[in-house]
């Protein structure tokens, strides 16, 4: 990643607590102007539905069960389940308005090996995709990673994957076309008649990268949309690209196990599963696939026989055949009330995904039901314009969400190399089997201080907490983390060398001043992520292994040792000065 580019991410990083409270004030500004009132909100059963689907969420597409190819169903299920099975779907400790919270769902990621995916200020790990010609999979004693099972459920996964790649891309791109040629009926007159093929793709392009970076300030400033947006131009199919997803992340959901849902507040669709949200660190304007499997239900008598039921539609029947002898109007309408309501009871009891105009209350919500095996993409712009809920059905649920995860910082590969960046400028002397810095350039050191800081609570600490819960299921992460531990002691004692020259008078004054910045600087933040860590481990919610406790306990050693040797020569020095004073 290029400097520019990492200073933005880091910037980006000290934003989001500034977003996060704009989006507290936007809510309870909300919330206070609403009062006791409830937006409305449309399901398929109400007129006008498909007319606001078109106009305010035009980016989310509906793809039934029998679009996709045959078998693949089947083999998806089994896999949902066998990572159930196998005690692979566990809650994560995320972060929520300054509060550490466990989530509702039990989730799990799969994807392209040595990529994280992080949210809520947590980091997830994949288990690999176990696709053909997929590397790395097996250990030194070349026993692969996974076992049979887990294995094939993964393959499935990216079977999945595939398809949504292709089916995404021509939803797209049949989409894409179609608007261009409305645009084109209705712009005959407009001017840029005329324009080569070429010109017109730069234009193209050229709106999208002036749209991605208005869109980019905007979020960095917790903007969002009041109000319903136009759907927004799509480049034309050969401008735009395959989409490649590259990680799933797997939820499940069981609503009799949870205790605490919460009831939708501005809409009044029901028990949410899932709130209100944007899919963080996604790659600007890419889309998102939604696989839903609904598990099968027991089915409900309620005290009703075969024959009760059979005498009830008997009934049923004879008055349909006397409507209108004796039936008055008010009577009819009772009757329509009365289906309507049993119709929402029944899309109640299904799983629904709910979309709302992000920071609208104008705009009414949409509540899209979801038959078991149904997919749903939102494209274009939707995740940023708009926001999505999943509210709780009768029966247990599993997703599998296919994205495109913003990964310039969160693979493998980039933290290994931000390692080799720091040792660099560790000197080992064979001769003596000493080590010294190379370079004590400020800017130097000060790079491959936050690499330190970077190392060990972005990754280190974030899979020695919760990362490693899976390797019980698949060891690939095992050495990486392994040897990036061996690494971070490294940049330790790195840290206490530049601790050692600082504390040398023989250092030149003016660079002591300067290093002494550096180092203080390094420290100071590092202490306070620490601090956080300690917070949390307080209050119960972070349980750390003892063999793996970075700081709490290696640190807090090492500090106590350093300062009894210091006790221990500056009493050597002193009686030194005694045993010449008294000679004398």
């Amino acid at each position: 990643m290029k400097p520019r580019q990492r200073k933005q991410y880091f910037r980006n990083m000290k934003r989001s607590d500034d977003s996060e409270r704009e989006k507290r004030r936007k809510r309870r500004r909300l919330i206070q102007e609403l009062g006791e009132q409830r937006i409305p909100y449309l399901s398929p059963a109400d007129p006008g539905f498909q007319e606001l689907w078109d106009s305010s969420y035009a980016g989310l597409a509906l793809r039934q069960s029998s679009a996709l190819p045959d078998g693949l169903h089947e083999r998806v299920q089994s896999a949902l389940i066998t990572f159930q099975r196998c005690g692979c779907l566990l809650r994560d400790l995320v972060r929520v308005r300054d509060r550490d919270v466990f989530t509702a769902v039990s989730r799990a990621l799969v994807g392209q090996p040595g990529y994280t995916y992080r949210y809520l200020d947590t980091r997830l790990f994949t288990i690999p995709w176990h696709c053909e010609g997929e590397e790395g999979q097996k250990d030194e004693k070349e026993k692969p990673c996974c076992d049979s099972d887990l294995r094939d459920a993964c393959k499935a996964l990216w079977e999945l994957n595939q398809f949504f790649c292709s089916d995404v891309t021509q939803q797209t791109n049949a989409r894409g076309v179609k608007r261009s040629r409305s645009d084109t009926e209705n712009s005959e007159d407009t001017p840029g008649e005329g324009m080569c093929e070429e010109s017109v793709k730069d234009r193209l392009l050229e709106e999208k990268q002036e749209k991605e970076k208005k869109e980019e300030e905007e979020e960095d400033s917790g903007q969002g949309c009041s109000h319903s947006s136009p759907p927004s131009s799509t480049p034309p199919p050969d401008v735009a690209g395959l989409v490649q997803f590259n990680m799933t992340l797997i939820n499940y959901m069981d609503p009799t196990a949870m205790t605490q849902l919460k009831e939708e507040p501005y809409y009044g669709m029901g028990k949410m599963a899932v709130g209100w949200h944007h899919d963080e660190n996604l790659v600007p304007l890419s889309p998102v696939a939604v696989y839903s499997y609904s598990c099968p239900a027991e089915p409900k008598n309620e005290g009703v026989t075969e024959k009760d039921g059979e005498e009830q539609s008997k009934d049923k029947e004879k008055e349909t055949e006397t409507e209108g002898e004796g039936t008055s109007k008010e009577e009819l309408k009772k009757e329509r009330e009365g289906l309507e309501k049993e119709e929402v009871q029944k899309e109640k009891a299904c799983w629904r995904v709910g979309l709302k105009v992000a920071w609208d209350i104008h705009t009414p919500g949409l509540a899209l039901p979801l038959q078991s095996g149904d997919c749903y993409y939102m494209t274009d712009d939707l995740n940023r314009t708009h926001q999505h809920c999943v509210l709780a059905g009768d029966t247990a649920r599993f997703s599998s969400t296919h994205r495109v995860v913003q990964c310039c910082t969160g693979t493998l590969d980039y933290i290994q190399k931000r390692c080799s960046e720091a040792l660099e400028n560790l000197h080992t002397d064979p001769e003596k089997n000493t080590k010294s810095l190379k370079s004590l350039l400020p800017s130097t050191l000060q790079h491959i201080e936050d690499i330190h800081n970077e190392v060990e609570f972005e990754w280190l600490r974030q899979y020695w907490f919760q990362g490693r819960r899976y390797a019980r299921f698949c060891s690939w992460w095992t050495k990486p983390m392994e040897q990036m531990e061996k690494d971070w002691k490294e940049m330790e004692r790195m840290t206490q060398l530049l601790l050692d020259v600082v504390e040398d008078e023989n250092t030149a004054q003016e660079n002591r001043r300067e290093l002494a910045d550096v180092l203080l600087n390094a420290l100071t933040d590092r202490q306070q992520h620490r601090q956080t860590w300690r917070d949390s481990a307080a209050k119960g919610l972070v349980k750390l292994s003892a063999s793996r406790t970075l700081v709490c306990t290696q640190l807090k050693r090492r500090e106590e040792k350093r300062r009894e040797e210091k006790r221990r020569e500056e009493k050597r020095r002193e009686e030194k000065r005694i045993r010449g004073e008294a000679s004398d």
